[in-house]
């Protein structure tokens, strides 16, 4: 593939293939010896303009266990800071013989700008811009599924008739809309739940059902709960009340993960506000997918940078 902007665009057979090929790294990093030499003399640098920590490292991580050479580059404190445009830093990126530019930026679109511009001859990797997309993340979510419903045979497998629910902050999220995308590419059947002020104000066209109600969602036996966080950073007007009115009517607290199926899977992408999209108990239980959501991120980051840098790139 020459990039991996959205997960919208993915086909079936493509993300069944990343996702076995992320099989594939798993395993190598089960070896007393963790890293391969597949992408040396490659160079991946990882832009952000946004704060990230656990994207930012899985990047890191992945890059460099594939034997990549790896810059950070941080918006802040750079020449971004100082007014240089998209368009400079790109130039100043080819210049410096970029392979691959893992980007994350707070305008919806820019990785596609980038991809599409000609400033730059590298393979592009959405790592989450603005509320539009989080394509690697959907990714790893939709690995860990796949492993706690298919254990060792989840080679080849999608996820066909499960039932997914996604719950909380729908509206400022980057990784819901990345989410309904590949789950349903995947077989699964994708439901929203949500305060009413915080569904986009258009979902034509998106493959889901909207419900308001927790309680009733949670009566329907989900196979996964995935708890959206709170995005505070991104809300200019009083989205609902406040945290504890938040938490009663729609948080996964002791209660209603007492209700849930025992095989039910409990997922968050992270980071958690515990106490108001989940309690400790659900985040903590053995339904809880949460620490191993953050393992796969790295198999699944570096079966994308395999995938986008190994031999000829084509057009996706």
């Amino acid at each position: 593939m020459r990039h991996l902007l959205s997960t919208r665009d993915l086909s079936r057979d493509a993300a069944i293939e990343l996702l076995d090929v992320a099989e594939d790294m798993a395993d190598t990093q089960l070896r007393e010896v963790k890293k391969l030499p597949t992408l040396r003399g490659k160079t991946v640098v990882n832009l952000f303009f946004e704060d990230s920590t656990r994207t930012r490292i899985s990047f890191e991580a992945a890059a460099k266990r594939l034997s990549a050479d790896v810059i950070n580059f941080s918006a802040k404190g750079s020449s971004v800071s100082k007014g240089e445009s998209l368009k400079d830093t790109a130039q100043t990126l080819q210049a410096m013989g970029a392979d691959a530019v893992v980007i994350r930026h707070p305008a919806s679109g820019a990785p596609q700008t980038l991809a599409t511009s000609g400033w730059i001859d590298a393979g592009i990797l959405n790592a989450g811009d603005g509320t539009h997309e989080h394509p690697t993340q959907a990714l790893l979510d939709a690995y860990t599924i796949r492993k706690r419903v298919h254990g060792s045979a989840s080679r080849g497998k999608d996820l066909d008739g499960l039932r997914v629910t996604l719950v909380g902050d729908v509206l400022h999220s980057r990784v819901a809309r990345s989410n309904v995308w590949l789950l349903t590419t995947l077989g699964a059947t994708v439901s929203l739940v949500s305060p009413p002020t915080l569904v986009p104000v258009n979902t034509t066209g998106w493959p889901v059902a909207i419900g308001y109600d927790l309680d009733e969602a949670i009566e329907g036996k989900p196979d996964v709960i995935m708890m959206l966080r709170i995005q505070a950073e991104r809300m200019r007007d009083a989205f609902f009340p406040n945290s504890r009115e938040y938490s009663k009517r729609w948080g996964l607290d002791d209660g209603r993960l007492g209700k849930l199926q025992a095989t039910t899977i409990v997922m968050h992408p992270g980071p958690m506000n515990r106490g108001l999209e989940i309690s400790a108990a659900a985040a903590d239980s053995p339904q809880s997918t949460v620490r191993e959501q953050v393992t796969n991120g790295v198999s699944v980051r570096m079966a994308a940078l395999y995938l986008l840098l190994s031999g000829d790139r084509e057009d996706a």
